[in-house]
């Protein structure tokens, strides 16, 4: 074994060598990729695994296991890598529209997802992502999250040929499947995990185990622990005395991605889900998975490093999947995972909680601030703009933009924390705590769109915050995710505490099973939501002003209101300009506020005439989205 040679041609001489003796030669298109993407790649390994001896041979196995994947790859996925090559900008539509859910319990399983597919046409989906559906433990697996296998199919909702052919299904429909890739950890029934822990020597660094306390303290002295519910710290023990880094669940262990071999098989379980058709792999924990003594473990340089190697892989193999970054860090740290290089899309989670926080207070400059300053992207990306997730909602956003604004972060974080969970005087919410964290003060909360916003509660506004949320996670940018459910206005389930397997997770509450679609047509919060968000997206496709990720700032004196315009992706002379008014009470924006524009204008949702000579009357938790022309 020798180390990574300076001289990239030689080791490209080696990898392709190497590939051709599996494959047999190597095709143009292979060959024209391999060619303009394995410098990166070489350069990257060189910096991760420079100083092993090994790592020549994991890269040259790595461009093998790339070759053989392209070589397998279907001819309709290949057709479909053309299509997107043509057309690279194609997730920045406006008429793109996300929708997400479990597959057992929105469906019962990937037979029941397919025969929805003409109900995620009426709501103009054109990505679907289903949650974690790979084999898990029984019991708590954390939602799936903690993988036991990343080629087979949780038998209770199907098999890997039916999420294949589901796959194909959904590309006729004009919808790409996205599934989660666990990146950080597996489930410890793992066959990797069982190997390692027998003392297989060709797993024996795939996680990290010490036979003592020692290294284990000397890590936890600076990294944070996450579920103190339910194991203290990072790591813990298995029954033959040793410890193993569990950074979340006891029973999900942290890949050691400082062996190249860790990277190798990682490799090849992406390669292997990009040529079953999934066309977008949402790349979870993606802060925590590298690690380095007396660091937080968190966000290092070498994430970076080995997001932007396995990018580079999949652009040989399977050019047209993307990667969406999951990383629910400090706003400044989230930006840095998304570029073409990197991450194509990532989640949006300072707009998601500064939603929230606005709908609070009733006070938008927080919101409004995180819009102005940290919203815009590389070009070729996008944000993923979300309501809620699957996941709890952490009070993500920046201490010193609160601080600018005269908020102290720490008590603010608490006083949101109450009111969603209903301790506040006054609130109107429903959720539920999660996590809570009594040495640290870290709390979070969960709960369903309409239970968090007043609907469960009877509050007067919960119907119009829910939709004005929405029509923010529409209107900003990037692709809108919705998640299945909400727009029929679903409640919390509180069953869930019934359940021994869920009991000890609050998250559930706010997972209820699929609610009876006729709900849609009735004269009932539902119904209502439905229709206002139905009316939204259509409005949305129809308008290519809201392509694209470009926001343009507007200021006004309200700090109800928050407000802002989109240029589209042509920059076209017409502009959409957004305003909405997390207040209670109406407001009223005077011409002077509106003078830059002409003064017609026009509701892209109602097809409205505006004139703009009077102002503008928002109502309490109302909106608009205008279509004016700028005065040059």
């Amino acid at each position: 074994m020798t180390q990574l040679h300076d001289d990239v041609a030689v080791d490209q001489d080696f990898a392709r060598a190497r590939a051709e003796q599996e494959t047999g030669p190597l095709d143009d298109p292979f060959e024209r990729r391999f060619a303009q993407h394995f410098p990166r790649l070489h350069a990257l390994f060189r910096r991760l695994y420079g100083d092993r001896d090994d790592g020549r041979e994991a890269l040259a196995d790595v461009v093998a296991l790339a070759a053989a994947s392209w070589q397998a790859r279907p001819l309709e996925l290949k057709a479909r890598d053309d299509l997107r090559d043509a057309d690279p900008d194609w997730f920045q539509s406006q008429r793109m529209l996300g929708g997400v859910c479990y597959v057992d319990r929105y469906a019962g399983g990937l037979s029941g997802i397919r025969d929805l597919i003409p109900y995620f046409q009426e709501l103009g989906l054109t990505y679907l992502h289903l949650m974690p559906l790979f084999e898990s433990p029984e019991g708590n697996s954390d939602g799936g999250y903690a993988v036991s296998s990343y080629r087979r199919v949780n038998p209770a909702l199907g098999t890997m040929d039916q999420l294949a052919a589901l796959a194909a299904d959904l590309r006729l429909a004009g919808i790409s499947l996205v599934v989660d890739f666990i990146f950080n950890h597996t489930s410890n029934e793992h066959e990797w995990a069982k190997r390692a822990v027998a003392g297989d020597p060709d797993f024996d660094e795939f996680y990290l185990i010490f036979p003592d306390r020692r290294m284990p303290d000397a890590y936890e002295r600076t990294v944070r622990e996450i579920f103190p519910d339910d194991h203290p710290g990072a790591f813990v023990q298995l029954d033959d005395g040793r410890w193993i880094w569990a950074t979340f669940y006891h029973f999900q262990w942290d890949l050691n991605y400082a062996n190249p071999a860790v990277f190798r098989a990682m490799a090849g379980e992406m390669l292997f889900l990009a040529n079953q058709g999934v066309e977008i792999l949402r790349m979870d924990a993606v802060a925590f998975i590298w690690k380095r003594l007396g660091t937080a473990c968190e966000s290092l340089p070498e994430a970076h490093l080995l997001l932007q190697a396995f990018n580079a892989v999949l652009r040989m193999a399977a050019p047209s999947l993307l990667f969406k970054s999951e990383a629910i860090v400090h706003p400044d740290e989230v930006i840095e995972y998304i570029s073409p290089q990197e991450c194509q899309l990532s989640y949006n989670p300072l707009q998601m909680a500064l939603t929230w926080e606005s709908l609070a207070t009733r006070d938008a400059r927080l919101l409004q601030k995180a819009l102005d300053e940290r919203h815009a992207l590389p070009p070729g990306t996008a944000w993923v703009n979300y309501v809620r997730s699957h996941d709890d909602i952490g009070w993500t956003f920046a201490d010193e933009d609160a601080a600018e604004l005269g908020i102290e972060a720490y008590p603010h974080r608490r006083f949101l924390n109450d009111f969603y969970v209903g301790r506040a005087p006054g609130t109107f919410a429903r959720g539920v705590p999660f996590q809570e964290n009594p040495k640290t003060g870290d709390a979070r909360v969960t709960g369903t769109t309409a239970s968090l916003a007043g609907i469960e509660a009877g509050d007067a506004g919960g119907e119009d915050r829910v939709v004005l949320a929405h029509a923010l996670a529409l209107s900003t940018g990037g692709i809108p995710l919705l998640y299945l459910g909400d727009e029929l206005a679903q409640l919390n389930d509180y069953s869930y505490a019934d359940d021994p397997d869920t009991a000890g997770d609050s998250r559930w509450v706010h997972r209820p099973r699929r609610p009876d679609a006729a709900l849609a047509q009735t004269d009932t919060p539902a119904g209502r939501v439905f229709r206002r968000l139905a009316q939204l997206v259509a409005a949305r496709q129809a308008t290519p002003e809201l392509a694209g990720n470009a926001l343009l700032r507007f200021d006004t004196p309200l700090p109800s209101v928050v407000a802002f315009q989109r240029p589209g992706l042509e920059l076209l002379a017409d502009r959409i300009l957004v305003v909405a008014n997390v207040g209670d009470d109406a407001v009223h924006l005077d011409p002077l506020t509106l003078s830059g524009f002409a003064r017609d204008a026009v509701d892209v949702v109602t097809a409205e005439s505006i004139e703009l000579d009077a102002g503008l009357d928002i109502a309490a938790h109302g909106f608009v989205w205008l279509r004016v022309r700028p005065l040059w």
